[in-house]
């Protein structure tokens, strides 16, 4: 990520872990999550992060194809 501009924090690389284990999603939810969010909010925003990542786990999304089909049908994102 730091190659596309976007620089984490060992606090927000710490909150992302955290998320993932919070809500118990997969690997390719916590990246969506992470792209749309870093996309939407131009920076890494852990509540944003969180209530994406709770929503595309009640959306029973079960891999990234299916999570940007949420995030695009929601309209969060024009192309994810």
């Amino acid at each position: 990520m730091s190659s596309k501009g976007f620089h984490l924090t060992d606090d927000d690389i710490a909150f992302i872990y955290f998320g993932k284990q919070y809500t118990g999603a997969c690997d390719e939810l916590v990246n969506v999550a992470i792209e749309t969010t870093l996309k939407i909010q131009v920076r890494f925003d852990g509540s944003y992060y969180i209530a994406l990542l709770e929503a595309l786990e009640q959306s029973g999304a079960q891999n990234s194809y299916e999570a940007k089909r949420f995030i695009q049908n929601k309209e969060l994102v024009t192309n994810t």
